[in-house]
């Protein structure tokens, strides 16, 4: 049977605090990309509570779903597959994604593709990046998730470095909170380092012995709280601008020095950013100004497609749809999936 020429999928995320869904063409063109965010509702906790999240995600999911069919004018007979994460993140919020995709697989006949959160991060590249195309080197840097990655091909990464402990986004929001600023902390510190001097404090920048490429971000953390510690002790005042801007620095500086490092040694040209730290001005201008002074070719989603959303999921659906990979209705939530596995 002759494949169609216009791929169609709806897409499904909500591995985490976010309900999303999309209709996305041919993997790179967004036709709907709702997002039912939590944010202020977990402000209250200081952080995700997972079984209000999961509760969230049961009530709003349909109408996200509805709405993204309607903004794309097509109806569940239009689509060609259901794409939704099935892991990385919270399983009791991963669940509730994947019982709807398979509901509507098997209600409207269409082929069901479970897809990992961190390949639809890297995905979200291909959206506003129509030439990029593998091999490049990513790096991923959300809340639960620092990953240095060679994308060789679609589907087929190679991860050459990982945190041995706190992610960056994570350690962004401990920071947050230690200094008053509050969750969600990246977009806070981010902010706030504006009025500040990166150079006022000297944080460290940590290195893993044996892993050139790996990341660590618990000393810089413990870093600022001693130096909280220490300002109080001796009755300084707390100069939340200048802690911001300098934790902001230290993490940025390790990672473009390992990015740079990994494109050096892999001679790969290309390079991308994802995840929701991905946006963060500082680090998008200091990536920038390194690859640009290599002559290496800088990709990055806008601010909207670095936090969790469906429509880099369907980019990476429509990739694992092209290779034949399909899932039965056995297909569950994975919490701790790796990138690579299936």
């Amino acid at each position: 049977m002759e494949e169609k020429k216009d791929i169609r999928i709806l897409a499904i995320e909500s591995s985490c605090d976010e309900t999303a869904a999309a209709v996305v063409k041919n993997g790179r063109e967004v036709l709907s990309n709702v997002i039912s965010s939590q944010i202020a509702l977990h402000t209250l906790y200081g952080g995700v509570v997972p079984e209000i999240a999961s509760r969230k995600h049961i009530e709003k999911i349909n109408d996200v779903i509805q709405e993204a069919l309607d903004q794309a004018n097509v109806s569940l007979q239009d689509l060609d597959a259901v794409g939704v994460t099935y892991g990385p993140g919270l399983v009791g919020a991963l669940l509730v994604g994947v019982a709807e995709a398979k509901a509507i697989s098997y209600a409207a006949k269409l082929p069901l593709i479970g897809v990992h959160h961190i390949e639809g991060h890297i995905s979200a590249n291909y959206i506003e990046n129509k030439e990029l195309e593998p091999p490049f080197i990513c790096l991923v840097v959300s809340g639960g998730h620092t990953h240095l990655v060679v994308v060789r091909d679609y589907g087929e990464y190679e991860i050459i470095g990982k945190t041995r402990d706190d992610a960056a986004g994570e350690a962004f929001d401990k920071v947050a909170r230690a200094i008053g600023l509050g969750y969600p902390g990246g977009p806070k510190i981010d902010r706030v380092s504006k009025e500040g001097n990166p150079e006022a404090i000297h944080f460290p920048r940590a290195k893993v012995e044996d892993a050139p490429y790996d990341f660590s971000f618990s000393g810089v953390k413990s870093a600022v709280l001693n130096h909280i510690n220490g300002c109080r002790m001796k009755g300084e005042d707390v100069v939340q601008a200048d802690i911001a801007a300098s934790f902001q620095k230290a993490v940025c500086d390790v990672l473009v020095a390992h990015a740079m490092k990994a494109i050096k040694d892999y001679g790969i040209s290309r390079f991308a950013l994802a995840g929701g730290v991905a946006s963060n001005s500082t680090l998008r201008s200091m990536m920038k100004e390194a690859c640009e002074q290599r002559k290496i070719a800088f990709y990055h989603p806008s601010p909207v497609l670095c936090t969790d959303n469906a429509a880099m999921i369907g980019a990476a659906a429509y990739y694992e749809y092209r290779k034949g990979i399909r899932h039965g209705l056995d297909l569950n939530a994975v919490p701790n999936l790796k990138l690579g596995e299936r």
